[in-house]
């Protein structure tokens, strides 16, 4: 094949599909239809496919520009830029995030299958450094008999000084994160004088080039045991998350640490009672029965399991009954997440479930006395267990979390989308936009002591609507102050009931009173997105009723005020007063022609009375009694009840006033 012919069969790059200079198409022929669209996405979607740097999304902007593109592809362009690079963004965010739970979960599982102390503590400094991107990591620990401090394992490490460095106890960053038990970080080691710095130590540092070094505690109950270090040879700040991820890594050090001196102590007791022939049975069933758990665990985190299967896994192992919970004894808690072990309460066994310094909950071992230090030791592999798994599920949640508000959003704010891709995104979510739904506008009602206790309610207002838009297959986002939700309507339930039930649900989840308003039922979502704008106006009506009548902690629907809702809030919804009040009757009249509402006004103003009526309308009194009859059908048996018959007569005389019903 010719040269020539190789090159006319290439692909064209994403910067010459939306300006090559040459046989570029006028303006009109550019912008005459959708393909300048079509181009900009194919350029920015190619360059997602390919990983491309953030740099290459600048190349289709500037050649569109260069080839005098019209501004409206020009603005197309940006924003498909803009979109392309947040998908980027995210993805990176992802990755990076699997990436860390896979390295911890990896960690676990060697962790688990502990033959070789120093090969686990080398894997942890391995991973360490290269999920935060550092230039150096090692791993220090104490020298009880010595009363100093030594490298133990170093990755990334040039200087032999460096790696051969004693530390005397309380001196450098390692010595501060000892004394503390807390992480600390430094952007400038020599320039930082929170630590007792030495010519010993800084000589070390200074061979080896570091500048910013982030050390968090190994921590063996309520000691410190070593420091873990990251550093870089260079000035750097860094985040939470990856203090957090570095203090997980610790916690695996320190269990591995730990667990070599549980085989060693093991061994010592095994070679002491030799002949004591059915201690020796007894201490081999604990032992198998720890290595066993350490194996199921293991196997739960590679497959994805569930903290109940943990909790299950445990259970059989330790012939007790273990449960996760968020309401544990809370002085134990505190003491199970100070010691770091599983502490005694009672006939119960309390261990707390912490990530990063945060306490997720706890496990409970019950009616459970006599459990021995090997025993303990498997309540606190499995702690630490599930707190991997509840970060993981968090992350996931989270992730989720923001897909289903930014849906919501959507509806409620870009009418202009395209009903098929909406329901495609719902689809995802296991939302069907088809169905009947009604919109909830939630809010607290409880007293703050300050802006910092508000925004933290609010907040876990945020979180539990989340859940529970999550388990019933809704929507869900925060909005003017508080959350609206969008769930769907099932065909035993009203309005009201499912306004009622959220109120108690998230009052009950976040221990605060929380007053909901909600919509009538809304159909046709994602054809006719601005439903969901109309039915968020009439929850915040409702809302803002609820709150006049001083129903705090409660929800009800607008069919719940009838014409005192045109009172009680801002907005006068006249027309939809109407519509829920006598549309069927106008309706109807409508359609066929009849005179229903002429006979309504001319009944009530006769005082509710057939003879009178049929003198005013003309008309036979059996004329009078079917057409009342046909209203009862209409609008209810009980339309004449006094309570009804007020509303029916002031919806009838708004209608004459002018305010027509809107018919969907």
């Amino acid at each position: 094949m010719s040269r020539d012919h190789v090159q006319s069969a290439r692909r064209p790059t994403p910067a010459e599909a939306l300006g090559a200079p040459t046989g570029v198409p006028s303006d009109a022929e550019t912008f005459s239809g959708a393909e300048p669209f079509s181009a900009a996405e194919t350029a920015y979607l190619e360059l997602l496919a390919r990983d491309a740097s953030a740099e290459a999304y600048e190349q289709p902007l500037l050649v569109a520009r260069a080839a005098g593109r019209p501004p409206e592809l020009i603005a197309a362009l940006e924003r498909a830029r803009l979109l392309a690079l947040r998908v980027r963004t995210e993805l990176e965010g992802r990755r990076r995030r699997e990436a860390e739970l896979s390295a911890l979960f990896e960690t676990a599982h060697d962790l688990a299958g502990l033959r070789d102390v120093d090969a686990v503590l080398q894997a942890i400094v391995q991973r360490a450094r290269s999920l935060l991107g550092t230039d150096v990591a090692y791993l220090s620990l104490n020298d009880p008999a010595r009363g100093d401090t030594y490298m133990r394992v170093t990755e990334g490490s040039v200087a032999a000084r460096f790696q051969q460095l004693r530390l005397g106890m309380g001196e450098g960053l390692g010595g501060l994160v000892a004394q503390t038990a807390r992480p600390y970080v430094t952007d400038d080691y020599f320039k930082d004088d929170r630590f007792q710095h030495t010519l010993t130590i800084d000589a070390g540092v200074r061979d080896e080039g570091l500048v910013a070094i982030l050390g968090v505690p190994l921590m063996l109950g309520p000691h410190v045991i070593g420091v873990l270090f990251a550093a870089d040879r260079r000035a750097r700040v860094f985040e939470r998350e990856q203090i957090a991820l570095l203090g997980s890594f610790a916690a695996l050090a320190a269990a591995a640490i730990d667990g070599a001196n549980l085989l060693t102590e093991t061994r010592s007791a095994m070679a002491g009672l030799e002949r004591a022939n059915e201690i020796i049975k007894d201490r081999s069933a604990v032992i198998e029965r720890a290595s066993d758990v350490h194996d199921r665990l293991a196997e739960l985190v590679l497959r994805g399991g569930g903290v109940h299967d943990v909790a299950a896994a445990v259970s059989q192992v330790l012939g007790g009954t273990v449960e996760f919970t968020d309401t544990a004894d809370a002085r134990s808690l505190a003491t199970s997440r100070t010691q770091g072990r599983a502490v005694r309460h009672g006939a119960d066994w309390i261990a707390a479930v912490v990530a990063g310094g945060e306490l997720l909950g706890a496990l409970v071992l019950r009616g459970h006395p006599g459990l021995d230090p090997v025993d303990q030791r498997t309540l606190d592999r499995a702690a630490m267990v599930t707190s991997l798994l509840l970060l993981a599920r968090r992350s996931a949640a989270e992730a989720e979390q923001r897909v289903r508000g930014e849906l919501l959003d959507d509806l409620l704010d870009a009418r202009d989308r395209e009903p098929r891709q909406l329901r495609d995104r719902a689809a995802r979510l296991r939302a069907d936009l088809d169905a009947t739904h009604v919109v909830l506008a939630a809010r607290l009602d409880g007293p703050a002591a300050d802006a910092e206790e508000e925004a933290a309610a609010r907040r876990r207002l945020w979180s539990a609507a989340s859940h529970l838009a999550t388990t019933r297959h809704g929507l869900a986002a925060a909005r003017d102050g508080g959350t609206v939700l969008l769930l769907p309507l099932e065909s035993e339930d009203t309005a009201t009931d499912l306004a009622r039930r959220t109120a108690r649900h998230l009052g009950g989840a976040v221990h605060q009173p929380v007053t909901v308003g909600a919509s009538g039922p809304v159909t046709g979502l994602a054809a006719r997105p601005d439903a969901v704008a109309a039915g968020y106006a009439e929850g915040r009506r409702c809302l803002d009723a609820l709150a006049v009548l001083g129903r705090v902690g409660d929800g009800a629907a607008a069919e719940d005020f009838g014409f005192l809702g045109l009172l009680l809030t801002g907005e006068r919804d006249v027309p939809g007063f109407v519509e829920r009040t006598i549309g069927p009757v106008v309706a109807y009249d409508a359609r066929r022609g009849t005179e229903l509402l002429r006979t309504l006004d001319a009944y009530f103003a006769c005082g509710m009375s057939p003879a009178r009526t049929k003198d005013d309308l003309h008309v036979h009194v059996n004329t009078v009694a079917q057409r009342l009859e046909r209203v009862g059908r209409l609008l209810g048996e009980d339309w004449q009840l006094p309570a009804r018959a007020l509303e029916i007569q002031l919806a009838l005389r708004l209608n004459r006033l002018g305010a027509p019903v809107e018919r969907r």
